[in-house]
């Protein structure tokens, strides 16, 4: 192992080692953390580097990040991370509040031009020419000790953050996009990124626009008490209740007992335990009571010739800019510019000029 990978799991060690950091010189994160069997990131490791320097703090023997938490709250220090969404999340319990300032590597590449996903070891591949180490993605971080091979591992996805970072802000400042980018991280300050409103968390299922107006209210109602029920018991979602449940539960609403527990996709046990509750819920709000915020019914003649307009127009755009068509604009996006919405992401910010004024043309 390279110097700094024997994780540190005492509070005065960290604060030593913190204190010698230079002020304000960028700070590179990242974490391991578990959640298969919680509703909450489970921290389990966190992997800094600054000035040549690495540091990896043993989350699990210092709960609080000591003193890198608060260099981590400091937004004085520009953070480093690569898609930074996750790590933002799972460091929220010590820092109160989303990193800022943040260069996320993943939003500067999506901007170069590069896949909207593409992976850390991919990028330091193709930009800095170094092969990173393959095999512990699925490391149980949780366990104790971690070896050598997987620290080693944790320590590298640190390790050329500094330098991928140097090196993609000077392609966005030759490109002209640099801006670009420092409204893509202030998204990143968004606290509701991270935190799930129960009354919302319908909106994460998929196809739910499909379904009728009982049955919508329905899902939208039983999607609220999974989130609430998850959120208390810190389990899975699908450990309370599978999508599939759901709908099952919104199409058919069940009023008694004996028709819930003739549901296949409820678990025996969660129908005992919780049956009144979920009656409760399918029989809650009466269905114009639970708006679903916009028109999404089946598409028309016309709504189809407009969208396979700002398709095309996307394209072109795309194709100008050398950025992928998902970066600037989602395909729900396009859909509802089709049926008259104005207030999309597009048509905001940098992609206002750079691709929203031209879908509008092409409508």
């Amino acid at each position: 192992m390279t110097a700094g990978e024997t994780p540190i799991r005492h509070p005065a060690a960290l604060a030593g080692r913190v204190a010698s950091w230079p002020a304000a010189l960028p700070l590179a994160v990242d974490t391991e953390f578990v959640r298969e069997r919680t509703y909450f990131p489970k921290l389990c490791l966190i992997q800094a580097a600054i000035g040549g320097e690495i540091v990896l703090v043993d989350a699990l023997a210092i709960a609080d990040g000591g003193a890198l938490a608060r260099e981590l709250a400091d937004d004085r220090r520009p953070k480093l991370l690569h898609a930074a969404r996750q790590d933002i999340e799972a460091l929220l319990p010590l820092t109160g509040a989303p990193l800022a300032p943040v260069f996320d590597t993943q939003q500067a590449a999506a901007l170069l031009g590069f896949p909207a996903q593409v992976g850390y070891a991919e990028l330091v591949r193709q930009v800095l020419d170094v092969e990173l180490a393959k095999g512990h993605a699925r490391t149980d971080w949780a366990q104790r000790p971690l070896s050598p091979e997987q620290l080693a591992y944790a320590a590298d996805d640190v390790r050329y953050l500094p330098e991928l970072a140097a090196a993609l802000e000077e392609k966005l400042a030759a490109a002209g996009r640099r801006a670009w980018l420092d409204e893509e991280s202030a998204s990143l300050r968004e606290v509701s990124l991270y935190r799930v409103e129960p009354a919302e968390a319908w909106r994460r299922l998929k196809g739910i626009d499909r379904l009728d107006a009982p049955s919508f209210a329905a899902a939208r109602a039983l999607a609220a008490w999974r989130e609430s029920r998850a959120m208390s018991r810190d389990l899975p979602r699908g450990w309370i209740l599978s999508d599939a449940a759901i709908y099952e539960l919104a199409e058919s609403r069940p009023a008694t007992r004996e028709a819930l527990a003739r549901i296949a996709a409820v678990a025996k046990g969660t129908a005992a335990r919780a049956g009144e509750e979920l009656l409760a819920a399918i029989a809650g709000p009466a269905p114009d009571a639970e708006p679903r915020g916009e028109d999404t019914g089946r598409p028309g003649p016309e709504q189809l010739r407009r969208q396979k307009a700002l398709q095309q127009a996307l394209a072109a755009v795309s194709a100008e800019l050398r950025i992928e068509p998902e970066v600037l604009a989602t395909r729900r996006e396009l859909a509802a510019l089709a049926r008259g919405a104005r207030n999309v992401p597009v048509l905001s910010g940098w992609r206002k000029a750079a691709v929203g004024e031209k879908l509008l043309a092409a409508l």
